[in-house]
């Protein structure tokens, strides 16, 4: 089975980025928009009890960190997708690397860009009109995140919770 970790934003800008995914993003009704932690992985029954046991003792090794998204960003060339970037900081990059590196899964293929994604599959010039509308309209939102989520993937392709961590403990 695949699963993922990823940390849920507030309802707050759940709503903010559901407004341009309901229209731009494929994977709207797949999954709630969120921050990926370690991306899509495979594990079984057995295996996956492990993984959780491991995500508990790095969350409780953590504290909660701040989400701050300050723009509206996009991969291209490499993908259409365009995406609110959270600024990085020290507690999310430790929190990143103790779940990707050395654990359960391959490596991650690209290097760490923390976001939340909302619009993907564009076309060249859906992707050129909707970045300039999303760049202007920006986007500016502070919280603090204190909980991770492992997620588990259907077979009709949506993710739903798995298990729920709290940074710092508690689970």
């Amino acid at each position: 089975m695949k699963y993922g970790i990823v940390a849920f934003p507030s309802k707050k800008l759940q709503d903010l980025a559901n407004a341009y995914r309901k229209r731009y993003d494929p994977h709207y009704a797949l999954i709630t928009p969120h921050m990926t932690i370690k991306g899509a992985f495979e594990a079984n029954d057995q295996e996956i009890e492990e993984v959780a046991k491991a995500i508990y003792e790095v969350t409780k090794k953590h504290k909660p960190f701040e989400l701050k998204v300050s723009k509206v960003s996009t991969f291209a060339p490499i993908t259409n997708a365009i995406y609110f970037k959270a600024v990085p900081n020290e507690e999310l990059i430790s929190l990143h690397k103790d779940l990707n590196h050395n654990f359960f899964g391959n490596e991650p293929d690209f290097s760490f860009v923390p976001h939340i994604t909302v619009a993907q599959k564009l076309s060249s010039g859906e992707h050129d009109d909707i970045i300039g509308q999303l760049k202007m309209t920006g986007v500016d939102h502070s919280e603090m995140i204190d909980r991770l989520h492992l997620l588990y993937q259907l077979e009709d392709g949506s993710w739903t919770v798995y298990e729920t961590f709290r940074l710092g403990g508690d689970s």
